[in-house]
């Protein structure tokens, strides 16, 4: 006699939230306010793992910006010390002073090492209509040790970002023709200069940037400090397309100054001759001439030998594990198609996508949300106060309250390009053009960020 399985009903399971960083932390601080239980599952070992890759970039969104209300509350009782709000956090003050101790306040609700393989309802494969919404998520983990296991949860909420996927260098979006076998010599992050040996890596060499983001920017800049030091070392920008009036962002005119002043900064690079613009260039290939690097455009114009290649060209979101799943996604940026249309790069600006949630997020599959950089797919206007709005939204609505799950509690910042890095450490202050003070510099995010990221 066969013994029957009893599961839980689907109100006792958790809401499983892929990924420990600003954004899924986030998305667990709210489920906890509104009595609902979260699983955080963190491939990397520790809190913000992606934030700590880029530890040595500055933020161009302060203290203020990037704290989520639900996990100030969260962490408040545990005797954690704000930080100053009006002051520009590194990625690792972030993932120190913030992230770490919130992932401490979830305690056993977070599980590192901890890698998301597969999404799917239980018992239903993406074909199957028979009874499909009345079924919880089946998500399968592999952990660190390499064993399997399965969780079954009654929402998932994917804020695994898009950094473990960065842009190709070649113009049509796949890998140049040499690029794969020529990885070891290419990087797709912005270099942290003041490691010794990253240094050392670029003193005194050339080395082509590509790019036209706020990551690029970062790169462009901080070349340009380190060719004032070390002669010899020159940039090359290269470009998709041409330089207009928006190259930069939104200079003095942006509500955020600090990524104002890291769009000037990079054109101060190309006007003071640290850095050559290369513009209409779509990669086609990469070869080795000698002990050096060649690109060529899919035009048959080929850039003089440089000694590194640094490609800054946007991230794309993982949708592997989530194949079982009915997704609803644009078919040109892989964002929800309800959210799509606000955050195309070619009509908006971060300033200009009005504060959205759970409407906006929901898929044909009820119960699972992208959010933070990935619901965003491969645009790169996003700002973490903006996950912060889409996690608020989503808790709200899974604990039913839906008068609070549409109603938008966010302003954003006008004018600028939001999507990636920013300055490296600089003084305690930094003067942008205009005469005002930003504290300590201007960074990124990876996006803001995520290097595109969070900012």
């Amino acid at each position: 006699m066969t013994t029957p399985i009893h599961h839980p009903p689907a109100t006792d399971l958790p809401t499983v939230v892929i990924g420990a960083g600003p954004v899924g932390l986030a998305a667990a601080a709210q489920l906890v306010a509104r009595g609902i239980e979260p699983l955080v599952l963190e491939a990397g070992a520790a809190a913000g793992s992606a934030v700590r890759e880029w530890s040595h970039v500055r933020l161009f969104s302060t203290w203020a910006e990037v704290v989520d209300p639900a996990a100030e509350k969260l962490l408040a009782p545990t005797g954690w010390v704000k930080p100053d709000g009006a002051t520009y956090p590194t990625g690792g003050d972030w993932a120190r002073r913030y992230l770490r101790p919130l992932a401490d306040a979830l305690g056993d609700k977070v599980r590192f090492g901890a890698t998301v393989t597969g999404v799917s309802r239980r018992g239903r494969g993406r074909v199957v209509d028979a009874d499909r919404e009345q079924q919880p998520f089946t998500v399968h983990i592999r952990n660190a040790d390499g064993s399997e296991q399965r969780v079954i949860a009654r929402a998932v909420i994917d804020a695994s970002g898009t950094w473990a996927t960065p842009g190709p260098i070649g113009g049509d979006g796949l890998p140049a023709l040499g690029e794969r076998a020529l990885r070891e010599r290419i990087s797709y992050r912005v270099p942290d200069l003041k490691d010794p040996a990253v240094r050392a890596r670029y003193a005194g060499r050339r080395t082509a940037v590509i790019g036209s983001g706020a990551s690029a920017f970062t790169a462009l800049a901080s070349l340009a400090d380190l060719a004032k030091e070390a002669a010899g070392t020159h940039a090359v920008w290269v470009l998709r397309r041409g330089i207009g009036g928006a190259t930069f962002g939104g200079g003095e005119a942006d509500q955020l100054p600090a990524r104002g002043a890291l769009g000037l900064a990079a054109k101060a690079a190309v006007d003071d001759g640290y850095a050559d613009a290369v513009t209409g260039f779509r990669a086609e290939s990469v070869h080795e001439s000698g002990d050096r690097l060649v690109l060529t455009a899919d035009d048959g114009r080929r850039l003089d030998p440089v000694d590194e290649i640094i490609v800054l060209t946007g991230f794309r979101p993982d949708l592997s594990f989530l194949d079982e799943l009915r997704l609803g996604l644009d078919d040109r940026l892989q964002a929800p198609v309800g959210l799509a249309p606000l955050i195309d790069p070619n009509q908006h600006s971060c300033g200009t996508v009005y504060p959205h949630g759970v409407k906006e997020l929901s898929h044909p599959e009820p119960g699972v949300y992208l959010v933070g950089m990935k619901s965003y797919g491969r645009a790169p206007t996003f700002l973490a106060m903006t996950g912060y709005e889409q996690v608020r939204s989503v808790a709200a609505a899974l604990a039913g309250d839906q008068e609070a799950a549409e109603r938008g509690e966010l302003t954003l910042p006008q004018t600028g390009v939001c999507g990636g890095a920013g300055l490296f450490d600089e003084p305690a202050d930094v003067r942008v053009p205009g005469g005002a003070l930003v504290p300590g510099g201007v960074e990124q995010a990876g996006g803001c960020c995520g290097t595109q990221s969070v900012c």
